[in-house]
């Protein structure tokens, strides 16, 4: 093991350690739904300061995807309350469903760095071929997406908040295979808290609304991930692009594709 190897190796077992030591917190049924909503908020709160600056600073302004989208704070106060809602009064009593019938279990040791990005890698592409075969089923039947998707779609010129804009059967669902992937993948508990943060914010980027010389989709080559640019043309064009993250799947069932939307 080289010395770089051996610092990560202790840097995550010292994460673990401080992890396992909080126990009142990280065994509360109540952390998972406590956990989701900061790291949530924590992802979408650049992005808000960002929407608050674009129309008051050119700089900022220029990255916008659809500069005439201008985002209000009814818009903002809307996503926000229906989001507290669906935490606190769904997602919360399965959380202590869950955490009632499967207690937390704390291995002693951490796993390894290189266990850690296979984990994760292999959870988003599980997460991301099931949530383009459940969106192309909601485009597809139209009384699913009159029912349950259509809702997530009412604004078109996408901001951070809005990634979770959506009806209460959308929102199990993808929380359903946001935490179902890691145990049928074995992840070790930090691995899975990593692939939910990697989640999160990966979703709150492709609605983000902005594009940086830095997103994401700049530094995966060959054009293998989609980001805000991708998932912005969902929103306007709403037969195309219903991959949330990568590319191959569209590729495939030939719906995908690339517009600048700022043109």
């Amino acid at each position: 093991m080289t010395n770089s190897e051996s610092t990560q190796r202790l840097f995550l077992q010292s994460l673990w350690d401080w992890f396992r030591d909080q126990q009142a917190v990280f065994r509360s049924p109540f952390f998972p739904v406590l956990f989701s909503l900061t790291v949530y908020l924590s992802c979408c709160l650049p992005y808000a300061c960002l929407d608050l600056l674009c129309y008051r600073l050119t700089l900022v302004r220029r990255f916008k995807i659809q500069p005439q989208g201008k985002v209000t704070w009814v818009m903002a106060w809307g996503c926000l309350r229906k989001i507290f809602h669906n935490h606190v009064c769904f997602l919360l009593p399965l959380s202590v469903l869950h955490w009632y019938w499967k207690p937390v279990v704390s291995p002693p040791l951490a796993p390894d760095v290189l266990s850690v990005v296979k984990d994760v890698l292999a959870c988003l592409l599980l997460f991301d071929m099931q949530y383009f075969l459940w969106h192309l089923l909601h485009h597809k039947v139209s009384w699913l997406y009159r029912s349950f998707h259509k809702e997530h779609h009412l604004i078109t010129a996408t901001f951070s908040l809005t990634t979770e804009n959506t009806g209460v059967w959308e929102m199990l669902s993808l929380s359903f295979f946001s935490t179902v992937n890691p145990a049928l993948l074995s992840c070790h508990p930090l691995t899975e808290m990593f692939f939910f943060i990697t989640n999160i914010y990966l979703s709150v980027e492709a609605h983000s609304g902005y594009e940086f010389p830095w997103s994401p989709h700049r530094l995966v080559p060959f054009g293998l991930y989609g980001g805000a640019q991708h998932h912005d043309l969902h929103h306007l064009r709403f037969k195309v692009n219903y991959a949330p993250y990568f590319t191959h799947w569209d590729r495939l069932f030939g719906t995908l594709h690339k517009e600048d939307t700022r043109k």
